[in-house]
């Protein structure tokens, strides 16, 4: 009897703090908008800037602030629903309230009126749009987050995000294993499909290897060999095949005194191989030493591997990473392509699907949609590390008609770069140092059905002052369609093991580099082929 009364006293004080708890979630504060105030003729000049801008329909709440006000007021409006925020000079909405609008204006306009007062009084600014696409975004993405230090990696993180809401999350971090004395760098996840089933990136220095998971088994690979230049550094997984597609590079770094790059990244020498996961094997893909093969990346049917390669031609009279130091703005890499036989794992001779170089540029980073529309690229004046390079923007190549073009709406006067594309061909992901030129911040933009690229918004924090004192950059983000499911403990347990060496075995065939083609193999016809050298 004693039990059963303070079992149901104990559940009785539950419900009650389960229904006080409910009561407080959805006590969400809803201020007045001012009565009296004057009208301003432009638009509220909000950070981060989210005015005009196209989300998808399960974003995380568009959380913004203004400076130099004292209170805020912001109305949001959609048909007959309209609700208001304001928190001092904040606007923090309500997540799932956010929800609700951004279901109820999917393929709509949201309205938005912004009221900022100061000094106890009141100003209206012109109201803006933001339109909510039919199409989501895949809801989950990945990137690393690493001290704009140059020289310095004590603290690097793999992180996932929601892209819902706002919880982030380590997928591993060097913090786990890396001693004093001892440093780990780590970078490069990729997976294969936007699953994550199957799973790589790279650890450098301490306890340095290839960390791969494949159908759910850990494993340190250890690719360098005698017949290669360095282990794995770039990579992408076959669409369906257990094979990775890395580029191998010897890798250098030199300070800019004055410029505002800062810092060339550059490879004196860079390859492609082929890694079979389950064979534990690596093989040359392509290997000419006039050539610099770089950044590889499949076609969605996994039929194709395109890259980027830059002629160059050392003339050996002083070390080559001097020579390539002095002659930087000569590293001019094209887009090319090899076809693959899936049956035989070889490839083809080397294609010229864009020849950046007749243009006075350089590309990196050619990636191509899922549904095989569009080459995404960056390009700059020269070089290959564009996420350095003020002058880099992000291009567009129409793979039907091989015409390149200017993405005008997500480009700015700093550096763009590192860009991924969404499992359904209709958002885009990169990161820009448009904020300050000196920390890279992740952007998305719509690509609409017919490739016209929108005005690009920055990754919603749950704070809008997030951004003005976090002192780290993003780079190398990826679309997921699922979060990682092994802990970073679990990592950290494989990256102490002693890695397990892969095999090379020789190939021949496909090897070789075609002399530049006159025009690209892209296109449907003779004149879209020669339009698509026009920028």
């Amino acid at each position: 009897m004693k039990y059963s009364k303070i079992n149901r006293i104990v559940s009785g004080m539950g419900v009650c703090m389960l229904l006080l708890v409910c009561i407080m979630a959805s006590c969400t504060s809803h201020p007045s908008v001012p009565q009296n105030y004057t009208q301003e003729k432009g638009k509220p000049e909000i950070y981060p800037d989210y005015t005009d801008v196209v989300v998808p329909p399960n974003i995380a709440p568009l959380n913004f602030a203004m400076r130099d006000i004292d209170n805020i007021v912001a109305r949001f409006t959609y048909g007959s629903t309209s609700v208001t925020y304001g928190e001092g000079r904040k606007v923090l909405i309500d997540e799932e309230e956010w929800k609700e609008l951004l279901g109820e204006a999917k393929g709509g306009d949201i309205k938005v009126e912004v009221f900022a007062e100061k000094d106890g009084k009141w100003k209206a600014y012109k109201p803006f749009c933001i339109s909510v696409a039919e199409e989501e975004i895949d809801p989950y993405i990945s990137y690393r987050l690493i001290f704009p230090s140059y020289v310095a990696y004590e603290m690097l993180n793999i992180c996932q995000r929601d892209l819902t809401g706002f919880e982030e999350k380590d997928i591993y971090t060097n913090t786990l294993v890396q001693t004093e004395s001892n440093g780990q760098c780590i970078n490069c996840h990729s997976y294969q499909n936007y699953k994550t089933d199957n799973i790589q990136f790279h650890m450098r220095q301490g306890l340095g290897g290839t960390m791969i998971l494949h159908d759910g088994k850990l494993t340190k690979i250890n690719m360098k060999n005698d017949s290669v230049l360095s282990a794995g550094v770039y990579p992408s997984w076959h669409p369906e095949l257990p094979l990775i597609a890395y580029s191998t590079n010897h890798t250098g770094q030199s300070f800019h005194t004055r410029d505002r790059a800062k810092i060339e990244v550059q490879d004196t020498e860079s390859d492609l191989i082929l890694y079979d996961v389950e064979k534990n094997e690596v093989t040359t893909i392509s290997g000419l030493p006039e050539e610099l093969e770089c950044f590889p990346w499949w076609s969605p049917e996994g039929d194709m591997l395109y890259f980027g390669s830059a002629h160059f031609v050392y003339q050996d009279t002083v070390p080559h990473a001097t020579e390539i130091i002095h002659r930087f703005k000569e590293v001019k890499y094209n887009i090319y392509r090899k076809s693959f036989d899936r049956r035989t794992n070889t490839f083809g001779e080397t294609e010229l699907v864009y020849d950046a170089a007749a243009n006075n540029m350089s590309a990196s980073f050619p990636r191509i949609s899922p549904d095989g529309k569009y080459l995404l690229t960056a390009m700059g004046e020269f070089g290959c590390f564009h996420v350095w390079h003020p002058d880099a923007d992000l291009y567009m190549m129409d793979m039907k008609t091989g015409k390149m073009r200017k993405l005008e709406n997500v480009n700015s006067n700093c550096a763009e770069s590192y860009h991924s594309w969404s499992s359904n061909s209709r958002w885009i992901m990169y990161i820009s140092r448009r904020d300050d030129n000196n920390f890279s911040r992740l952007y998305f933009a719509y690509i609409d059905r017919n490739g016209k690229a929108h005005k690009a918004f920055e990754l919603p924090q749950r704070d809008p002052d997030f951004y003005t004192y976090f002192m780290r950059s993003y780079n190398v983000p990826e679309f997921m369609k699922e979060p990682v499911k092994v802990t970073p403990q679990e990592f950290a347990a494989a990256a102490r093991k002693d890695a397990v060496d892969a095999t090379y075995r020789p190939t021949g065939k496909g090897m070789g580099m075609q002399p530049a083609l006159t025009e690209p193999v892209v296109g449907d016809s003779v004149e879209a082929k020669a339009k698509s050298q026009g920028l």
